[in-house]
């Protein structure tokens, strides 16, 4: 891998903490469960500069009684927070814990709809933004097909216009498969495996659909094929020449990125097979079961070809 370097398996195998070493789950969200501890972490995040000495930390929480604050603050540390010379800082837990809070991840429950940019490919009818159970999917207003459905925390609503919540949205989609497809799970930072397979459960509602599955929390996010051309640099430069700068259009406009409609699979070579028309000119890209693209042809035709054969 270019630009890359790889640790010695001797030493990788050593630096990998035993799960069974840390706090059982149970034990590491009941330290959670009472209201000063979730403070004091609050508290500790709107700090200005951290490390945090006890007495600020303290008085930032509000709390007088110093033995009461010293016992919830113990609970925290080396789970949450970190006891330093000068004072107390974040461990990784803790700031998770603290940005799901802000996203309102456990506390807001939103069910909005909204206009987006683009028309339905089946019927020609406006597209809407649907927000609900903490996911956010792009829909026909008129026959209900579905463009696209995938998690959106509800912070991500506060203080943005429709438009403005559309375009999170796009480039949260893109970043999170863009991450999924180089191997990282966007939860955990898991190992994720990729494959290419017949949506027989008809999932995405596709003939042939992209899973990522992290092997460690066995998160999954599941795509359309084409979705992961978006940054492909042929890609990119095909549409720049017909004078679409696809960076700033929104995913959900582009037929061969949230359908199926141009990709063709073959599953004894493991190859799929996007096209992408635009114009007089198609672009046919091929990809391997690990989504790497091992071919591209551009080719002119008067007759707008957008059917894809392996």
């Amino acid at each position: 891998m270019s630009g890359s370097e790889q640790t010695p398996e001797a030493d990788l195998s050593a630096a990998v903490p035993d799960p069974e070493d840390g706090l059982p789950p149970a034990e590491a969200f009941a330290l959670l469960g009472n209201e000063t501890r979730i403070d004091i972490l609050q508290a500790l995040w709107r700090a200005p500069e951290q490390p945090v000495a006890f007495s600020a930390l303290r008085k930032r929480v509000g709390m007088r009684d110093s033995a009461q604050f010293n016992y919830h603050l113990s609970k925290l540390t080396d789970h949450f927070v970190r006891s330093t010379d000068d004072g107390y800082e974040f461990q990784y837990a803790g700031e998770k814990v603290v940005r799901a809070i802000l996203a309102g991840t456990f506390t807001d429950r939103v069910s909005l709809e909204f206009p987006v940019d683009g028309e339905c490919f089946d019927c020609g009818a406006a597209l809407e933004g649907r927000y609900s159970d903490e996911r956010l999917g792009v829909r026909c207003s008129a026959c209900g097909t579905t463009y696209g459905r995938y998690a959106f925390p509800p912070g991500g609503l506060r203080d943005r216009t429709d438009a403005e919540v559309a375009s999170a949205f796009d480039q949260r989609v893109r970043h999170l498969h863009c991450l999924a497809a180089d191997g990282v799970c966007p939860e955990c930072g898991g190992r994720m495996a990729t494959d290419i397979t017949p949506d027989d459960e008809d999932r995405l509602d596709l003939d042939v659909r992209v899973d990522h599955t992290c092997e460690q929390c066995q998160h999954t996010v599941s795509s359309p094929v084409g979705l992961s051309l978006l940054d492909d640099s042929t890609v990119v430069a095909f549409h720049a020449d017909h004078g679409v700068d696809l960076t700033s259009t929104v995913h959900w406009t582009l037929p061969w990125c949230v359908t199926d409609e141009t990709t063709s699979y073959d599953p004894d070579r493991d190859r799929a097979v996007v096209g992408i028309t635009l114009g007089d000119e198609t672009l046919t890209v091929t990809l391997d079961g690990d989504l790497r693209v091992v071919d591209t042809e551009r080719r002119c035709g008067s007759d707008g070809d957008r059917t894809a054969t392996v």
